[in-house]
């Protein structure tokens, strides 16, 4: 089994940064993507960013400029710099891992932190 250990979130004022970190440990076979979903009260999960292990990355266009995933593979752990953060930012944030398999691939998710931006 495959465990998510996220760290890294809070409380920020507007314009300030935080970086998520997630790092995967236990057993994976080969992992095709890590990244970050959202969700804030009263909407749906979205994804923010993610990371694949060939190389390309995606971002929500709500924080493109703003937020850069990044991938250390030898660690397995997935980072999330988000600068010039926004009110809008607010959310529960869901460390999410795909792991490659046959027939179907697995997806595993961290607990979750909260991002919490206010004045």
């Amino acid at each position: 089994q495959v465990r998510l250990l996220e760290s890294g979130g809070g409380l920020v004022q507007p314009g300030e940064s935080l970086t998520l970190s997630c790092a995967a440990s236990g057993s994976v076979f080969t992992i095709k993507a890590m990244g970050w979903y959202r969700q804030a009260p009263g909407k749906q999960r979205e994804l923010v960013a993610e990371a694949f292990t060939e190389g390309t990355t995606v971002y929500a266009d709500s924080v493109k400029g703003r937020f850069t995933i990044s991938r250390d593979n030898a660690a397995n752990t997935v980072y999330l710099q988000m600068n010039s953060l926004k009110l809008e930012d607010t959310a529960h944030y869901r460390c999410n891992l795909v792991e490659l398999g046959w027939p179907d691939e697995y997806e595993y998710w961290g607990q979750g932190i909260q991002v919490t931006v206010s004045t």
